[in-house]
């Protein structure tokens, strides 16, 4: 049974991996302009608690902008995943951000929502009477599912051509809009380990039927073999990496039946170790008199 899907992980790693480029397509009118010399730090998610008793007001990412220059002040923008519309909570996002306000002693605090899927919901929230109103809240808002497709096909902010399967098109253009998504990776991204991790971003949202991955293939047969490629190379790392760690459980297993609990020293070291130095120390654990005998053998 596959795994369901962690929208707010994606989001969540999509905007620490490229914090400018997501607040210039989620909050245009409040991020950093291009040319600013900016320090963005995501700080934690998990504001104090004021009692023991109280549930943790979690966020996807908060994220602290500071101007370098000192031109502006320092901005915390708030953002929030919301897969359903009909789940969104203005009334917790105002908890959220109140929070933190309180904890990094500002009213600097921008709230931006980032919806999933189509019919966000828009501020602002008001509280009071008919006589007056007593607390007025508003947050931007990113409408991914509301959002045309057609209008980011050649955009240069590659957060904005990662979420091209995530905007409205028409049902017949689905193939288009990958391509697109696919070729913003492979322009404006050069780091081979993000790219295998953001072609799988891509797939997930596209969600393309066999048919149309057909298609994809026959239209554009270049990019489609440099996907295959890295593709290849992460089953190839995965088995790599599942293959080291079993080697490694293996020789603990071995190491603490024989010598007792190990040192931090010795854990270090396996856990940094390769296959070949694993197998080789296993094969040391039967003629070892100690610990040390098995990494330095006579």
């Amino acid at each position: 049974m596959a795994e369901p899907v962690s929208h707010d992980q994606n989001f969540k790693n999509l905007i620490v991996d490229y914090p400018e480029q997501s607040l210039a397509f989620l909050a245009p009118d409040e991020a950093p302009k291009a040319g600013d010399a900016v320090r963005i730090v995501p700080v934690r998610e998990e504001q104090l608690k004021s009692d023991l008793r109280e549930r943790y007001r979690r966020l996807d990412v908060p994220l602290l902008v500071e101007w370098k220059d000192g031109r502006r002040e320092a901005i915390l923008f708030a953002v929030e995943e919301e897969t359903d519309p009909r789940r969104f909570s203005p009334l917790r996002l105002i908890h959220y951000c109140a929070d933190l306000a309180e904890t990094f002693k500002t009213q600097r605090v921008v709230p931006v929502v980032v919806f999933l899927r189509p019919g966000a919901k828009r501020g602002p929230l008001t509280l009071g009477t008919e006589r007056r109103d007593y607390l007025w809240f508003d947050y931007l808002v990113c409408a991914l599912g509301d959002m045309p497709a057609a209008d980011w096909l050649d955009s240069s902010n590659l957060v904005a051509r990662l979420n091209l399967p995530n905007m409205r098109a028409p049902a017949n253009s689905r193939v288009d809009v990958y391509a697109s998504a696919v070729r913003g990776l492979l322009d404006l991204e050069r780091n081979l380990s993000r790219r295998e991790k953001y072609i799988e971003f891509i797939d997930i949202y596209a969600g393309l039927n066999d048919n149309e991955r057909r298609i994809y293939r026959e239209r554009h047969p270049k990019e489609s073999n440099i996907m295959t490629g890295m593709f290849q190379r992460a089953r190839e790392e995965g088995m790599q990496l599942g293959r080291v760690a079993g080697e490694r459980t293996l020789l603990e297993r071995q190491l603490r039946r024989k010598f007792g609990a190990l040192p931090s020293v010795v854990d270090a070291r396996l856990s940094n170790a390769s296959v070949a130095d694993l197998e080789a120390w296993g094969e040391n654990v039967l003629d070892a008199d100690t610990i040390n005998e098995v990494f330095n053998p006579h």
